[in-house]
C-alpha cells in the first residue's frame, strides 16, 4: 500500500499515541505533564509551546477518540469520528518544508493546541486510510496478553502482531514448544504401548 511521507509519519503518531493508554501491565504513557513533553520530543511534534494541565487533558480526549476509531466496526462509524476530530480542531491545510523536511501538508490551525494538532493531522491521516477503503488495517495485536494497536502495511494485509514486543515470535515459540511437547508425550505413550505389548508377549511364552 503507497501511502505518502507525511501521512504514514502522522500514522505512526496516532499508533504511539493510542500505545500509551494504561493497560493491565502497563500504565499510562501520559500520568504528567512531563510525560507528554517526552512524547512531544520523541515523535519531533512541531509548533507546540508550554504545556499545561488542559494541553494533557486534551490529548487524552484525542487518544481516546483515535482508540475509538481503530475499534469501528466499519468505515461509517469511523468516518463519525474522524470528522468530529476534525471539526474539533479545526483544520487549515498548508503546505510547509519546516525543520529541513521536505515539502508536506500540515492540517492544524496556527496556534493550534497540541491536542488538536494531533487531532487534525492525525484524524486526516485516518480519513486517508478509510477513503482508500483500507480500515480494516487499522488493528490490534491478536497476542493475548497484548493489545497494542498498528498499521498493517503489509501487502495481503496478513500481519496480526505488533512488532514493539515480539510478539508473532513469543507466540510462534510457544505453538513450536506445545507441538513438542504433544509429540514427546504421544511417543512416550507409543513406546509405553509397544513395551507393554512385548512384556505380554513374554509373558505368554513362559
Amino acid at each position: 500500500m503507497q501511502i505518502p511521507h507525511d501521512t504514514r509519519r502522522a500514522l505512526d503518531v496516532v499508533v504511539a499515541l493510542v500505545n500509551t493508554a494504561a493497560e493491565t501491565d502497563q500504565p499510562d504513557g501520559l500520568s504528567d505533564i512531563g510525560a507528554l513533553r517526552g512524547f512531544v520530543q520523541e515523535y519531533s511534534i512541531s509548533d507546540v509551546g508550554e504545556l499545561s494541565a488542559r494541553d494533557l487533558a486534551g490529548v487524552r480526549t484525542v487518544r481516546q477518540k483515535f482508540a475509538q476509531v481503530f475499534a469501528s466496526p466499519n468505515p461509517r462509524a469511523a468516518s463519525i469520528l474522524i470528522n468530529e476530530l476534525v471539526a474539533t480542531a479545526g483544520t487549515t491545510p498548508q503546505l510547509t518544508d519546516h525543520d529541513g523536511y521536505d515539502w508536506h501538508v500540515h492540517y492544524f490551525a496556527p496556534g493550534a493546541s497540541v491536542g488538536d494538532h494531533l487531532a487534525a493531522d492525525g484524524g486526516m491521516a485516518l480519513a486517508f486510510i478509510v477513503v482508500s477503503g483500507e480500515q480494516e488495517r487499522l488493528r490490534r495485536c491478536e497476542a493475548p496478553d497484548c493489545r497494542r494497536a498498528f498499521v498493517d502495511l503489509s501487502r495481503n494485509r496478513s500481519r496480526r502482531y505488533c512488532d514493539s514486543r515480539t510478539c508473532g515470535n513469543r507466540l510462534h515459540v510457544a505453538a513450536y514448544r506445545a507441538r513438542r511437547k504433544e509429540a514427546d508425550a504421544e511417543a512416550s505413550e507409543q513406546e509405553e504401548i509397544v513395551h507393554g505389548g512385548e512384556q505380554q508377549q513374554d509373558a505368554d511364552h513362559r
